[in-house]
């Protein structure tokens, strides 16, 4: 397919029963397809990195508030940030909240926030829980996370609630760049296998205001971020289904991780957007996964 209409995209990925809507924008059902090629593309990654001896982690979708404070993530997007908020009231203040809710009256200020919020990136988690001094050879984790950003939009891609394959590898710099590089040439070239016209490019992160900007700007000069894309609503603007983030010591200094010679660690990670991913598949190759061309299928379903 190589007309690029949002709505019609997502309308066809309804009638396929590969999405199912839910009334609030960027937030669907997975069908059992839809599932399927997404655990197959999940699958071929697991196989292409089995040697890479990287630990498996996996965190639940909400994450301790402080670790936002502690990484000033509200500093640069708050417009993303989703927050848990929970009823800490009495039994009166509850028939009020009932009152309200059912009299259709404002009832959110009676909420307050709850320790945790939804995690915004796949490798937050991660960090606290190696605090103290690494190994000789550093250390690389991979975690498969819910992921939220608040981004409501009736394009398909642009979710609110999305799953993150995430690799990541903190060291020294040489160690953590070299990792880079060569997940950065793997990943496209992972894409690439699976019939996609993928490309990769210097990006930046949605930060947020003018000051953002700004940042957005320093972020591509240092090459800071890479991005393999594919187009699936858009020729002239691409879908991120690839992402390679350096963070160089920001994580490491903020955690107090070091390498095993005392320095403050560097870090990087890199995400597949594993919907995007999906929903590229079906672009490229058709809605009936049976007609798909018979290498790609091959390689999902070996």
């Amino acid at each position: 397919m190589t007309d690029y209409d949002p709505q019609q995209f997502h309308d066809d990925l309804v009638s396929h029963g590969l999405i199912v809507p839910v009334g609030v924008q960027g937030v669907f059902g997975r069908g059992a397809v839809f599932e399927d090629v997404l655990e197959r593309f999940n699958g071929l990654v697991t196989r292409l990195s089995r040697d890479d001896g990287a630990q498996t982690l996996t965190f639940p979708p909400v994450i301790n508030r402080q670790i936002l404070e502690k990484v000033h993530y509200m500093d640069s997007f708050p417009h993303l940030c989703g927050t848990v908020s929970s009823f800490f009231g009495r039994d009166s203040q509850a028939r009020e909240l009932s009152e309200r809710i059912n009299t259709g009256k404002p009832w959110h200020d009676m909420l307050a926030p709850t320790e945790v919020t939804l995690n915004p990136a796949a490798c937050y988690p991660l960090y606290p829980t190696i605090s103290g001094t690494l190994p000789p050879g550093g250390k690389l984790v991979t975690m498969l996370h819910w992921v939220f950003r608040h981004e409501p939009s009736p394009e398909p891609t642009r979710m609110q609630s999305f799953r993150v394959r995430e690799f990541v590898r903190v060291g020294t710099p040489d160690q953590v760049v070299e990792w880079r590089d060569m997940w950065l040439q793997r990943g496209l070239t992972l894409l690439q296998s699976l019939g996609l016209p993928a490309s990769s490019e210097v990006a930046s992160d949605p930060f947020f205001g003018r000051t953002g900007k700004m940042m957005a700007i320093s972020q591509k000069e240092q090459r800071l971020k890479f991005e393999v894309v594919v187009p699936v609503i858009s020729a002239e603007n691409p879908t991120a289904c690839c992402s390679f983030n350096f963070h160089q010591e920001h994580f490491g200094s903020t955690f107090d991780i070091r390498t095993a010679d005392g320095q403050t660690a560097n870090s990087a990670c890199l995400g597949f957007g594993l919907e995007r991913i999906v929903m590229a598949l079906f672009k490229t190759h058709g809605f009936d996964v049976d007609s798909w061309p018979g290498e790609v299928r091959a390689r999902l379903w070996p």
